[in-house]
């Protein structure tokens, strides 16, 4: 390969490494590093690495999608060390920064797995960018195809589903103000046994192509994620706060994460190799998953960004004037449009994509890809006009003074 080949060979590759680097895992990076330190009452590292993390994984993965867009994978490996140098960093200063914290609770031990299955996928796909230009997978005697497999495992299921999953067992109690079951607490334990290792497990079936390990892996992973929906699902249904943009997404998240889970163990019985059932149902999996992490992450973010906007802004002020709630800072009938779309639009395309709709199938895909796209729009300036509207100087210059401050119930 010794120029140029046309960039829709890898179109789709560098597509993919900006939803899922660029958008997913940049997410959850950046998540990690501001909450970690608040849930587990620890002090962060290092913040000079935390920004070092971001300009490396950020300038890494614009370069990277561009010369795979440029059909250029060659030139990709400098932008791909910078992208393997910053989840490096990140892993190291999540490390310490999670090391004081012990004994874990669940939260913590799921963030402490995801950190070391981000360090194999990095692994992996940091000898993926290398192969394209010295060819190293030949002389280690593997397939690229299974390595590829393997390291998509690692970074969705791994590294990505782990830290969701670990973040709704902290998320899930704090949005219901539920308690708790026996039962709860049994299926969190097995779930925290199972999944990891169903992880490991599909992730070596898979990296030498052998299917009944594999099988045995995606299994225990399937199971794994179906009893974290049973667990939120439980908790969203005797949850005694009102409705809000997070349960709403939430419960978007229980259905999905239990449709996900048993079509992917029913594809995975029979077929566990090859990219059609990478992410499960070879129809169906991809959607679900996407959809799942889709409704996590708004649903998070409808929380989060206003929760920091309210601390930074009026926290000071209660006690002393009016000031607004957190779930005042943005516009509800905005989020409620914006969620109608995103489910309706979801629904069309698992329709489209299960359902023989004769000569309407495209139409259909039009439009559910349109509400899709319209409700990321409505939910991206819903937050943007409440950081427009109520977002302070202090959000944008943080002074090195700190005050203690009281914080409403989330």
């Amino acid at each position: 390969m010794d120029g140029p080949v046309p960039s829709s060979a890898f179109g789709g590759i560098a597509v993919a490494h900006l939803l899922l680097v660029g958008w997913v895992c940049l997410t959850i990076v950046g998540a990690m590093t501001q909450f970690v330190p608040v849930w587990s009452g620890v002090e962060i590292h290092s913040e000079r690495l935390a920004n070092l993390q971001l300009a490396l994984i950020a300038v890494g993965v614009a370069g990277f999608a561009g010369v795979l867009w440029l059909g250029r994978p060659l030139d990709g490996v400098e932008f791909a060390a910078l992208i393997v140098a910053g989840f490096a960093v990140f892993v190291y200063n999540l490390s310490r920064t999670l090391w004081p914290a012990r004994p874990f609770d669940v939260t913590e031990r799921h963030f402490a797995l995801a950190l070391c299955f981000f360090t194999l996928a990095i692994a992996l796909g940091g000898t993926l960018a290398a192969d394209y230009r010295w060819g190293v997978l030949i002389s280690a005697g593997l397939a690229r195809p299974a390595v590829v497999d393997a390291h998509v495992t690692l970074a969705v299921f791994g590294g990505v589903l782990t830290t969701v999953v670990g973040a709704l067992y902290q998320l899930g109690p704090m949005f219901t103000q539920s308690d708790p079951t026996p039962l709860d607490d049994r299926l969190v334990v097995a779930e925290t046994v199972i999944y990891p290792v169903g992880v490991l497990t599909l992730a070596a079936g898979r990296l030498v192509q052998h299917a009944p390990v594999a099988t045995l892996g995606g299994l225990l992973l399937a199971a794994g994620m179906l009893v974290a929906g049973l667990v939120l699902g439980r908790r969203l249904r005797t949850a005694t706060t009102g409705g809000t943009p997070m349960l709403s997404r939430y419960a978007v998240v229980t259905v999905t994460a239990l449709a996900w889970s048993l079509t992917a163990a029913g594809t995975w019985v029979v077929r566990p190799l090859g990219a059609p059932v990478r992410f499960g149902h070879p129809t169906v999996g991809s959607l679900l998953l996407g959809a799942l992490i889709g409704f996590v992450v708004i649903g998070t973010v409808y929380h989060v960004v206003p929760f920091i906007v309210w601390l930074e802004r009026y926290s000071d002020r209660v006690g002393l004037e009016r000031v607004p709630a957190i779930d005042d800072l943005y516009d509800g009938r905005v989020s409620a449009i914006e969620f109608a779309a995103m489910v309706v639009g979801t629904a069309l395309l698992l329709a489209s994509a299960t359902v023989s709709l004769a000569g309407y199938a495209r139409t259909v895909r039009l439009l559910a890809g349109s509400l899709v796209i319209v409700g990321v729009l409505l939910f991206v300036g819903n937050l943007a006009l409440t950081l427009a509207r109520h977002a302070g100087p202090t959000m944008l210059v943080r002074s090195d003074e700190s005050t203690e401050m009281d914080a409403p119930e989330p």
